[in-house]
């Protein structure tokens, strides 16, 4: 409140009247980290009956912050942050120049000049909510997009503008690259909380990898061999599962002919013109085991590219894909991307070469290769969880044909289900693929059973002629008629020869038999 003298100071903080009867409160919140100024947090109440009480809580509730330090200690901007976060925060090149132009173009002009002060919730949603409206900021407003900046004749490619939202990848970067800038400004002391994780996060989307058929692959590696060098780079992508960088950063002497083991350890990246070196995306080299026709195919590419570069044998440090006959040159990955583009398209389809990764590992898991595996050939970091989780569905798929084969290779049940729905036992049944001597002296019998060469009543061949017609021991031929026996095909007795059951008899005398033999010869 304020006395007849003017403001009536306290402890802490302050209430003024001014002039139009509105209430201004200070509060004293240290020195500012970017001015090196006093910093206040201040706020004006409008005139009216309860402004003394609203003043009031409002110095509370900002001595409040002061004290747990959630109040900001700044009047710097949004913009102000991002230009000491980027002079600071070391990230690779080309990222950094992906967040520099998606601050450029979305963050500045819509919220750079904000305080960081004055960030709440509702401003953040009101932002995000403008970017998935229109990446151009429209706000309703009606113009003409041009195909250029440049002067020009307008033609069909220029025309009304029209609302596109920003995707939601591009969403998620901006909300990175604020976050980790306010977390950065809560550890240098501008600010006591983080303002931009009050923005709601976009969920992450599940991956949907789409790699070639094997059919498209096969016209995808016929068309690229019409080129040598081009069908050589595109075939090592099928087989190494590399990303691009990765592939044109190979040299000669990363290849080891004798153990036909492949080393990764570097890639060439780019931004607009400028291509450089650097490690791998994970900062790890791996090796990779080539195929015996892989590397021949490599053995005669180097050869060829020798002969051509007029040399005797290439340097060791040659790149194995250049623009140049003795390798001294790497190529870029942004035309190695529209090269492959430019195939595709000619095929009809609408492809990256990153898909060839994505066939890679699809075909490595399919044929059984394990996760880990899959993984380190790939470069994948986490021990596998990121190709668990990019390659789920193939992962799954592989799992449901192991169930299968498990099934297969497990023995037949002595039980099976009725027609309504019910276990029975079944008796069990003669393999024709089994190539046991005793099973293929049952299999014979039995089919001449079922075939009715042989009829209900009938007897089979004793034992001993069984055991000289197959050569075999008295003891096989033996199990072959018992095999029968169990089957509900024959009956034994002692010191008579096995006869062939009647099957109505047998329905009378063995009802769960009788099941058991039907179901056999209904197969």
């Amino acid at each position: 409140m304020t006395s007849a003298n003017g403001p009536r100071k306290r402890t802490r903080g302050e209430i003024v009247k001014l002039p139009s009867g509105s209430l201004r409160v200070k509060v004293y919140a240290g020195i500012d980290p970017v001015t090196k100024k006093r910093y206040y947090l201040d706020e004006v109440i409008s005139a009216g009956p309860g402004a003394a009480a609203e003043a009031e809580k409002l110095r509370t509730k900002f001595l409040n912050q002061v004290d747990e330090k959630r109040s900001s200690r700044t009047r710097a901007t949004v913009n102000q942050l991002l230009d000491r976060y980027f002079e600071l925060v070391k990230i690779e090149e080309t990222t950094r120049t992906g967040y520099e132009s998606l601050v450029r173009i979305h963050i500045r002009p819509l919220l750079g000049k904000s305080a960081l002060g004055h960030l709440d919730g509702e401003i953040l949603d009101s932002f995000y909510k403008q970017l998935r409206t229109c990446r151009a900021h429209c706000r309703g407003r009606v113009f003409v997009e041009h195909r250029t900046e440049r002067p020009h004749k307008c033609d069909g490619r220029c025309g009304r503008h029209k609302c596109k939202p920003l995707a939601d990848s591009s969403i998620r970067k901006i909300q990175a690259i604020l976050s980790g800038a306010g977390k950065r400004a809560v550890r240098w002391g501008w600010i006591g909380v983080n303002p931009f994780d009050l923005a709601e996060p976009l969920p992450v989307p599940q991956p949907d990898p789409k790699p070639p058929t094997v059919e498209q692959a096969a016209r995808i590696a016929t068309e690229a061999w019409r080129d040598l060098d081009w069908g050589m780079l595109v075939w090592l992508a099928f087989i190494t599962g590399a990303r691009r960088g990765e592939l044109c950063a190979l040299a000669w002497d990363r290849l080891n002919f004798r153990t036909r083991v492949l080393t990764i350890r570097s890639s060439i990246a780019q931004s607009g013109r400028k291509t450089w070196e650097k490690p791998t995306k994970t900062h790890q080299q791996r090796r990779i085991t080539l195929d015996d026709r892989t590397v021949a195919l490599l053995r005669s590419y180097r050869d060829h590219c020798a002969e051509r570069a007029g040399l005797k044998t290439l340097k060791a440090d040659a790149r194995i894909f250049s623009l140049v006959p003795d390798g001294s040159t790497w190529l870029k990955p942004d035309s190695v991307s529209q090269r492959y583009a430019r195939m595709c398209a000619r095929l009809g389809w609408d492809m990256n070469i990153h898909q060839l990764r994505h066939y890679s590992a699809t075909e490595l898991i399919a044929a059984g290769t394990d996760i880990r595996t899959v993984a380190g050939r790939l470069g994948h970091g986490g021990g596998g969880s990121t190709t668990l989780r990019v390659y789920s569905a193939w992962v799954a798929e592989a799992d449901d044909r192991a169930s299968g084969a498990l099934a297969g290779r497990l023995p037949d049940l002595p039980v099976a289900l009725s027609e309504e729905g019910k276990l029975a036992p079944v008796a069990p049944v003669v393999s024709a693929d089994d190539e046991s001597p005793y099973k293929r002296i049952a299999k014979d019998l039995q089919g001449a059973i079922v075939s009715g060469v042989l009829a209900p009543g009938q007897q089979l061949p004793a034992v001993a002629d069984l055991a000289k017609r197959y050569k075999v021991s008295f003891g096989t031929a033996q199990r072959a008629i018992a095999q029968l026996r169990a089957a509900g095909l024959v009956s034994v007795s002692r010191g008579k020869r096995a006869v062939v059951v009647d099957p109505a008899a047998a329905a009378n005398a063995e009802p769960a038999k009788v099941v058991g033999l039907h179901s056999r010869r209904s197969k």
